[in-house]
């Protein structure tokens, strides 16, 4: 122990565990958890629904393909039963990614519509396409983490009109970008033990730079109907490129 140092008590050492930022994995339980067997996840209508949700989203949601698709051609091809798992989660998330496993988190407990799994998976899918095109710091640099938390907010449709209208929130001008940030603030400040104004200041120093990068979608999906022509030129631009 240096010189002037006190020494520290149980209490606090204590206290010093459970202040130290867990990463949001609190709002995961059962990640800690020894994975069930099928038979007895089967019998739980919450993990049948989820499984049936997703695989209905990842055949058929146009903002899921083109990800799945632009993932693959990344090198990070993603299978159902590795990268995805439905679990019980604390509090009202819908979802995460786990950067330690490249495993997303859906969570069977809270997700009850299939556009809510359409949006999570994608959101979350967004997250992966990130991890695997880039190095991000994802545990210790908060504005790597900001910077993915815009990007999900603002390609994966949570932002869109009807989205907003049906949580009573109206806007004109720049009502898009309000919501996206005001998310991203939210979703980091829902996995990382930090103050509103360091999240803020994270979201704030890497917004434009972030909300512009509109890989792999080139454009803001405003609709399911611009998700799938997002898609069709995504396809249509890789056939490009095999000709060149």
């Amino acid at each position: 122990m240096e010189e002037g140092a006190a020494e520290s008590s149980p209490a606090a050492e204590k206290k010093g565990a459970e202040e130290e930022d867990d990463f949001g994995y609190r709002l995961f339980p059962d990640r800690n958890k020894k994975p069930q067997s099928f038979l007895v996840r089967s019998l739980f209508t919450f993990h049948n629904k989820c499984q049936l949700m997703l695989r209905m989203t990842l055949e058929t949601n146009p903002y899921a393909r083109l990800l799945l698709e632009a993932l693959k051609q990344s090198g990070c091809t993603v299978f159902n039963d590795r990268h995805f798992s439905c679990e019980d989660c604390d509090g009202c998330v819908g979802g995460g990614f786990d950067a330690a496993t490249s495993q997303i988190v859906l969570c069977q407990n809270n997700i009850r519509q299939q556009s809510h799994m359409n949006r999570v998976v994608t959101h979350e899918l967004i997250h992966a396409f990130d991890h695997c095109r880039a190095h991000v710091d994802w545990f210790k640099n908060v504005k790597h983490l900001a910077c993915s938390e815009i990007r999900a907010a603002n390609l994966s449709g949570d932002c869109t009109l009807m989205n907003e209208i049906a949580r009573f929130k109206f806007g004109l001008k720049g009502h898009h970008q309000t919501c996206v940030r005001d998310r991203a603030i939210r979703s980091i400040l829902a996995v990382r033990k930090v103050s509103k104004e360091t999240a803020e200041k994270a979201v704030d120093e890497v917004f434009d730079a972030c909300f512009n990068d509109l890989e792999p979608f080139g454009r803001i999906p405003h609709s399911r109907a611009d998700a799938k022509r997002a898609y069709r030129d995504f396809q249509n631009r890789d056939r490009y490129n095999a000709n060149l």
